[in-house]
């Protein structure tokens, strides 16, 4: 479950596994022996060889063509992003072996995003890379969930903890977003990767039900609950950017409606972190006074 010869091959198992006959229109008279489609429908409906796919499955072509790979998602279901991860999954197979890959697939954070995350006293942000380890995050971000966008904690191994499933009445919702988000943006070749999804599966089991399931979709925009004291449970709008010239590293910013509960509760925040910031600075002039 760790580590596969075969992205691919494991992506079109799982994904077949998952449609049923009457899904994509096929009558069956008796029982069957597989879950989901065979190896043989897949195929026709894809109007490529039963050899060739089991050759695909197995791990001996990795290199189909985008013509294979569009015909392979119809046949399969898949929408525009469960596409592009199957053929990001060949690209990156065939760029480079797992023996051969040196240049690690999270890189330093720019100094211009560290300053402009910096800057943003009304906004909440920070940066994450493909395995959802937090690289940065600002002051707001922090204030807004103490612990969680802290940088260096992972993302995905928080959400599975107990305290994430105790406090988040959506968190069925969450973990699926998250399992989801990290198969879309992780390298499958990425060592750090193995160690989050090794970690996971052996301590967690809705983590190894959704992971087998390959989801793999990403959250660019969407809704998020917060809770904020003493404002409760507030909904904000989650916003990613892809970061142009990094490696899969991602800028992640919220904000909530003119207006809500949520614009109300990120403006308390700010003017705390302000009051604070200000308290400091004039304790710190009386010292300099002093002295």
């Amino acid at each position: 479950m760790f580590q596969s010869e075969s992205p691919l091959g494991d992506y079109l198992r799982a994904r077949r596994a998952l449609i049923q006959p009457e899904d994509v229109g096929l009558v069956t008279l008796k029982a069957r022996r597989v879950v989901g489609l065979r190896r043989d429908e897949v195929a026709t409906r894809a109007g490529i060889s039963q050899e060739y796919y089991l050759r695909l499955e197995q791990g001996r072509d990795r290199q189909p063509s985008d013509q294979v790979l569009r015909a392979l998602g119809r046949a399969l279901l898949l929408d525009d992003d469960a596409l592009e991860h199957m053929t990001r999954l060949t690209r990156l197979r065939g760029l480079q072996t797992r023996s051969s890959r040196t240049v690690p697939f999270s890189q330093p954070i720019d100094a211009g995003v560290r300053a402009l995350l910096g800057a943003w006293d009304h906004t909440p942000g920070y940066v994450m890379d493909g395995n959802q380890d937090v690289l940065a995050a600002n002051d707001l971000a922090r204030a807004m969930a103490p612990g969680a966008l802290e940088p260096g904690v992972n993302l995905p191994l928080l959400v599975f903890s107990d305290a994430a499933r105790a406090a988040d009445p959506n968190w069925r919702e969450t973990a699926e977003r998250t399992v989801a988000t990290l198969r879309f943006g992780a390298d499958p070749d990425d060592p750090r990767l193995r160690e989050i999804v090794g970690q996971l599966s052996i301590r967690d089991a809705d983590f190894r039900r959704l992971w087998a399931r390959h989801d793999a979709r990403p959250h660019y925009v969407g809704p998020v609950d917060h809770w904020i004291p003493p404002f409760g449970r507030v909904t904000l709008v989650c916003q990613t950017l892809l970061i142009p010239g990094q490696s899969g590293e991602l800028l992640v910013l919220f904000h909530a409606a003119a207006g809500s509960v949520g614009e109300r509760a990120l403006a308390s925040l700010g003017d705390g972190l302000k009051q604070a910031s200000g308290g400091a600075s004039e304790t710190q002039e009386r010292s300099a006074t002093v002295a």
